[in-house]
C-alpha cells in the first residue's frame, strides 16, 4: 500500500486558530492540574467549583490582555513594558479580587480573612498571568523575528535576481555594438548580400534571447544552440577563418547553467583568438561532469595573452588583454554573474601557455535542468530551423560538434 508523503502544516500558518488553541490548551492544563492536586489533599466538591470559575475568569482575563498588548507590542519599548506591567497588575487584582470572593462565599465560615486570602491567591494569579504574559510576547516576538527574516531573505533573493537580470542585460548592448559594427562596414564596403544575411541571423539570434528569462537556467544543450546561432553571424565575418568544436558529454548536456554565461566567451575567443590572426583560428567548448560539479572550457588556439600560465586575478588580465576597441564587460561580466549566482561555490580560472592559446575554465556545481517533452523543440532550436529555412545558413559551416558519453 503506498503511503502519502507527510506534509505538516506549521503550527502558526494561522495565527489565529493557534491563539485559540493555546487558549484552551493552557487553561485547560492549569485547571486539570488545579483539580488534581485539589483530588489529592481531600479538597470537599464545592472546591472543583471554585477552579472551574478560576478557569473561566482567567481565560476571559488573557482575552482582554491580549487585546492591550496587541496594541502595546506596536508601541515603543517604554510603553509597550510601562504598559503592560500597569496593564498586569490590574488584571492581576481584578483575578485574585474574583478568586477570593468566590472562595469566600464557598467557606464562610473560615477563619482567615477576606485580605487574607486576598494577598495569598494575588501571587499565586500573579504567577499565572505573569507567565501568561510572558509567553504571548515572547511568541509574538518570535513570529516577529520570522517575518523580517522572511522579508529579508525575499528582498536578498530579489535583489540578486535584479542584480543577474542587469548583468544579463549589459550582454546584449555590448554584443550589438560589435555586430552591428561589422554590418555597418559590410555596408560601406557596398556588400548588400552578406549585409542583408547577417541582419537576418541577428534577429533569429535576438528572437531567443527574448524568450529566455534575463535571470534564469537553461541547461547546456540550449546554450550551446544559442552559440551556434551567434556563430552563424560571426561566420559571415570570418568564413573558413573560423573553425569550431563542440563536445559535450551526455550528462553535462542536461545540466544547468546561467542563461547566456558562453557567449561573451565565444565573442572573447573571436576577437583575440580569430581575428588577429590571418589563418584564423579553432575555438573549442568542452563540458563534462567530475564528480558532483560540472566543467566548462572554453579555448582558442589564437596568440594568448600573457597571464603567466594560469590566472584567477581578472582584473590584472584585464589589463593586459583589454584592447581600446573593447568595453570590458565579457570576461568581468561571467565573474559576476558566477559570483551572484554561486557564491565562492564555483572556479573561474584563465589559462594561457606560452605556447599560445586561451582557455578559460568554468567549474559549477552540477544541477540537473527540468526533464522536457522529447517533442518539444526550444527556443534555440526553432530559431535556428527558421534561420536554416530562410536559406542564410551555410552548408559547408565548419562546426563539429560531438557527445561523449
Amino acid at each position: 500500500m503506498a503511503v502519502l508523503p507527510l506534509n505538516p502544516t506549521p503550527f502558526f500558518d494561522n495565527k489565529n486558530q493557534a491563539f485559540w488553541n493555546l487558549q484552551l490548551a493552557g487553561w485547560g492544563g492549569s485547571a486539570l492540574l488545579r483539580a488534581m492536586s485539589a483530588f489529592a489533599n481531600g479538597q470537599p466538591l464545592e472546591f472543583f467549583f471554585v477552579i472551574l470559575i478560576a478557569t473561566i475568569t482567567g481565560f476571559s482575563i488573557s482575552l482582554i490582555l491580549s487585546v492591550v498588548y496587541a496594541y502595546l507590542i506596536r508601541q515603543r519599548p517604554l510603553v509597550t513594558w510601562g504598559g503592560t506591567a500597569a496593564a498586569l497588575a490590574v488584571a492581576v487584582g481584578i483575578f485574585a479580587f474574583i478568586d477570593s470572593w468566590v472562595l469566600g462565599l464557598t467557606r464562610p465560615a473560615a477563619e482567615t480573612g477576606f485580605v487574607r486570602i486576598l494577598i495569598g491567591i494575588y501571587f499565586f494569579d500573579l504567577t499565572l498571568l505573569g507567565a501568561w504574559s510572558a509567553l504571548y510576547y515572547a511568541i509574538n516576538f518570535f513570529l516577529q523575528v520570522e517575518q523580517q527574516a522572511d522579508r529579508l531573505e525575499r528582498l536578498e533573493a530579489q535583489a540578486t535576481s535584479a542584480q543577474l537580470a542587469m548583468l544579463r542585460y549589459q550582454l546584449n548592448p555590448h554584443f550589438l555594438f560589435n555586430t552591428l559594427n561589422s554590418i555597418s562596414t559590410l555596408v560601406l564596403l557596398n556588400q548588400t548580400k552578406p549585409a542583408n544575411a547577417m541582419l537576418t541571423r541577428l534577429s533569429s539570434f535576438l528572437r531567443h534571447t527574448l524568450v529566455t528569462q534575463p535571470g534564469g537556467k537553461v541547461s547546456v544543450e540550449q546554450e550551446v544552440e544559442t552559440l551556434k546561432l551567434y556563430l552563424e553571424i560571426e561566420r559571415m565575418r570570418f568564413e573558413e577563418r573560423l573553425q569550431t568544436e563542440f563536445r559535450v558529454e551526455e550528462r553535462a548536456a542536461k545540466a544547468q547553467i546561467p542563461s547566456m554565461l558562453l557567449q561573451p566567451l565565444i565573442e572573447n575567443a573571436i576577437k583575440y583568438g580569430v581575428s588577429p590572426q590571418e589563418e584564423g583560428a579553432e575555438i573549442s567548448l568542452l563540458a563534462q561532469i567530475v564528480g558532483p560539479r560540472l566543467r566548462i572550457t572554453v579555448a582558442d588556439s589564437g596568440p594568448g595573452v600573457d597571464v603567466g600560465g594560469v590566472a584567477d586575478d581578472l582584473p590584472a588580465v584585464m589589463a593586459t588583454h583589454k584592447r581600446r576597441d573593447s568595453t570590458g564587460v565579457g570576461l568581468a561580466n561571467i565573474r559576476d554573474r558566477l559570483s551572484q549566482a554561486y557564491g565562492d561555490d564555483h572556479r573561474f580560472e584563465i589559462r594561457s601557455p606560452e605556447s599560445g592559446g586561451f582557455t578559460v575554465l568554468i567549474e559549477i556545481p552540477h544541477e540537473l535542468a527540468d526533464e522536457e517533452e522529447p517533442s518539444a523543440a526550444s527556443p534555440a532550436t526553432q530559431s535556428l530551423k527558421q534561420a536554416s529555412a530562410t536559406g542564410v545558413t551555410p552548408a559547408n559551416a565548419p562546426t563539429k560538434v560531438s557527445t561523449a558519453k
